[in-house]
């Protein structure tokens, strides 16, 4: 098949799985066109299946903020007529769906008809999506997209309860290259700690709702107890604040900002426990990747991640805020050897149910049913 990919170019979770597809299905012969205003941080530049197009924006001083929708509808419609794509998948509502709706009626009028899948990934809809001067439009892309998919039931639900949606939205949940992750090497694990130290590690873009005040204070906690390193992937706005909690309680010489990064799987192949104490999200791919490195995650009861932790088994859920519990049910795992080395065997288990060939057919027989009614 013909694809264009239409994704945020960004290390957050819709632009890494946006990638992620058309690198798989690049693999599997087929032809992946991504269209984005700047080359995303995972596309594969030796994936000759795989060819980017950027979204080219004119500045103009009559704009004071220059209309990037117009110039996607724009590429999407030069993309879908020069490479005669077969279907347009475009990820997070905004403005990628919107856009996708103009460059429909642009290619109507032309004579060419061609399907639009919607996959929403999570703050399109519980975050930027619930703004007044969004949301009439995002419920109006929903519903003119040919079809709408949701990365977890819980986004799912939520879509439906908050917006007018008169059509179905498929779960079709994120997925994990089980060959890219596994138990990491004892050199990079003795650039990180000594010996005596466990490795804690937090992956996130840094905003508020990941809480990352939450992070900083759970793991004063086991270090409280115990010798550790805290390793923190990514970057944001709550950065500087992270770093002079640190400080005030007395952890900064253990706490390594890593800012970010493109080989995540070094650092979470070499940790012990994932933290991921969000007050939202809508799958916590993050702590998906961590499972299939072998890392058992403590997180919180938030949004889609009782439906990719196992609580119990691969890792533990809490209450959102309630860092005594996390600190607690970290130090349960990290102070039992015998409990932890299961923890992490049930963590790669668990994280199979994710595998990217099983949930990238999906997507690909959801092509198939659209482009040629199979």
């Amino acid at each position: 098949m013909r694809v264009g990919i239409v994704c945020h170019p960004t290390f957050g979770g819709s632009g890494v799985m946006a990638m992620e597809l058309a690198n798989h299905l690049g693999r599997q012969g087929h032809s992946m066109h991504v269209i984005s205003y700047a080359q995303p941080v995972r596309l594969d530049p030796f994936n000759t299946n795989v060819h980017y197009h950027e979204v080219q924006v004119q500045n103009y001083p009559l704009f004071l903020h220059q209309p990037y929708e117009l110039a996607l509808s724009s590429a999407m419609v030069e993309a879908v007529r020069r490479e005669r794509l077969d279907i347009l998948h475009v990820h997070y509502a905004i403005p990628h769906a919107y856009a996708a709706f103009m460059a429909r009626q642009i290619l109507a009028d032309q004579g060419i008809h061609i399907p639009v899948v919607t996959t929403l990934h999570g703050t399109d809809i519980t975050l930027v999506g619930q703004h007044p001067g969004y949301k009439p439009a995002v419920c109006f892309s929903i519903n003119h997209s040919t079809a709408v998919t949701a990365v977890s039931e819980s986004l799912r639900r939520e879509t439906m309860d908050q917006f007018n949606i008169v059509r179905p939205i498929q779960v079709i949940p994120n997925f994990v290259d089980m060959n890219r992750y596994s138990r990491g090497d004892d050199a990079t694990r003795q650039n990180i700690a000594t010996a005596e130290e466990v490795i804690i590690c937090h992956v996130s873009n840094f905003r508020k709702v990941k809480r990352i005040p939450d992070v900083i204070q759970i793991f004063a906690k086991i270090r409280a107890v115990r010798p550790a390193k805290l390793v923190m992937v990514g970057d944001g706005p709550e950065r500087p604040a992270a770093e002079t909690l640190a400080e005030s309680l007395g952890c900064i010489a253990d706490v390594l900002f890593l800012g970010k990064i493109s080989n995540i799987e070094r650092i979470l192949g070499v940790s012990d426990l994932f933290l991921l104490p969000s007050e939202s999200e809508s799958f916590g791919l993050a702590a998906l990747e961590a499972m299939a490195s072998g890392v058992p995650v403590v997180a919180s009861q938030a949004g889609g991640l009782a439906e990719v932790v196992e609580h119990g088994l691969s890792g533990f859920l809490e209450p959102i805020g309630d860092v005594e519990a996390m600190a607690n049910r970290a130090l349960e795992l990290l102070n039992d050897s015998k409990k932890h080395a299961v923890f992490m065997a049930q963590a790669i288990a668990s994280s199979k149910r994710f595998s990217m060939e099983a949930i990238g057919q999906t997507y690909l027989d959801l092509y198939h049913s659209l482009v040629h009614g199979e």
